[in-house]
C-alpha cells in the first residue's frame, strides 16, 4: 500500500486537474451560445444560395460550367477537411478522421489518387503524416469568429484544380452540429454539383428541414434559360464560387459549435471522473492512516507490556 504522503500528493494532483477541466468546461459553456447563434444566422444564406444554384443548374443553357458537368471516370479526388485548432474535445476530430481515412482507402483501392486541403491545426497534424495523399494547402487558427476571407485561399486551390480537370470530385468533411450532445462527422460531395445533389437527396430522409444541408433538385423539369448580364461565363463563375465558399464557411461554423459542445461535455465527464478518483483516494488515505495509527498503538502497548 502506498504511503500517506504519496496518496496525499495524488489527491492534490487530481484536484488541480479538476480545476483545469472545470475551467475549460465553463469557458466552452460561455462560448457555445455565441457559436450556435453565428451558425444559425448563416444557415438562411447558405439555404438561399442552394436554391439559386438549383435554379441555375436547372436552366437549359448553351454554356456548361465545369462545376455542372459530371466526369465519366474518376481518377483523382480532392478533400476539404475542417477540424479544430485545439484538442480536449473528446473524439470529435478522431471520428471525422477515422471516417475520412476509411473513404480515402476505398478510393485508393480503386486506383484513385487523393489531394487534400486542411482547415484546422488538428487536421494538419494528423494528415501531414500520411504519405499516400497529396497536401495542397492548409489554414489554421480561424478563431472564435471565422471569416470567409480566411477560407478563400484554400478553397480556391480546390476550385482551380477542378476547373482545370486535375480533380474529378471534391468532397467536404466536417462535424455537423445536431445538438449539444450529438455531433456527426460528415463527408459530403461539393463538386460536381449533380453528384452533390444526388447524395443530398439520398440522405434527405435522415435530415430535417432545419438541417445544414437541404436537398437541391437539379433535374430539369422545364426547357428554359436565364438572360445573363454580362455573359453567362462571368455570372456563373461568380455565383458558383460564392456558393462553394458559403458551404465551406457554413461547415467551419458548424464545426466550431460542435467543438465547444464536445469540449463542454468532455470536460464535464473529466471533472466527474476526477471527483470519483478523489473520493477513492481519500478512502484509501483514511484506511492507510487508520492502519498506521493502529500499528503505533500496538507498538506502544507491546513496549509497555515488555517493561
Amino acid at each position: 500500500m502506498a504511503s500517506g504522503r504519496e496518496i496525499k500528493t495524488k489527491i492534490k494532483s487530481t484536484q488541480n486537474m479538476r480545476k483545469v477541466t472545470r475551467a475549460l468546461e465553463m469557458v466552452s459553456a460561455s462560448k457555445i451560445r455565441k457559436a450556435q447563434e453565428r451558425m444559425r444566422v448563416s444557415r438562411p444564406y447558405a439555404r438561399m444560395m442552394r436554391q439559386v444554384i438549383a435554379h441555375v443548374a436547372g436552366a437549359t443553357s448553351e454554356f456548361k460550367h465545369p462545376f455542372l458537368v459530371e466526369r465519366e471516370t474518376v481518377s483523382r479526388v480532392g478533400y476539404i477537411i475542417v477540424s479544430t485548432d485545439r484538442g480536449l474535445c473528446g473524439g470529435l476530430n478522431a471520428n471525422l478522421f477515422r471516417k475520412t481515412l476509411a473513404e480515402i482507402r476505398d478510393w485508393q483501392s480503386r486506383g484513385v489518387e487523393v489531394d487534400m486541403v486542411l482547415i484546422g491545426q488538428k487536421a494538419v497534424q494528423f494528415f501531414r503524416r500520411l504519405k499516400s495523399v497529396n497536401l495542397l494547402g492548409s489554414t489554421t487558427h480561424l478563431g472564435e469568429k471565422p471569416r470567409v476571407e480566411q477560407l478563400v485561399g484554400v478553397v480556391t486551390l480546390m476550385l482551380k484544380a477542378f476547373s482545370e480537370g486535375k480533380l474529378d470530385r471534391v468532397k467536404l468533411g466536417y462535424n455537423d452540429f445536431v445538438n449539444t450532445m450529438v455531433q456527426q462527422p460528415r463527408l459530403e460531395a461539393l463538386l460536381p454539383l449533380p453528384v452533390a445533389a444526388d447524395e443530398i437527396i439520398a440522405e434527405q430522409g435522415e435530415r430535417g428541414e432545419g438541417d445544414t444541408v437541404l436537398a437541391v433538385n437539379m433535374k430539369r423539369e422545364h426547357d428554359w434559360d436565364y438572360i445573363y448580364e454580362p455573359e453567362p461565363e462571368v455570372v456563373l463563375e461568380f455565383v458558383l464560387n460564392r456558393y462553394i465558399e458559403s458551404l465551406v464557411y457554413q461547415a467551419a461554423l458548424e464545426n466550431l459549435a460542435s467543438e465547444h459542445a464536445a469540449r463542454m461535455v468532455a470536460m464535464k465527464s473529466a471533472s466527474d471522473n476526477a471527483n470519483k478518483v478523489i473520493d477513492e483516494l481519500t478512502l484509501i488515505y483514511n484506511k492507510a492512516r487508520q492502519a498506521a495509527i493502529t500499528q503505533e498503538i500496538s507498538e506502544i502497548v507491546g513496549g509497555a507490556a515488555a517493561v
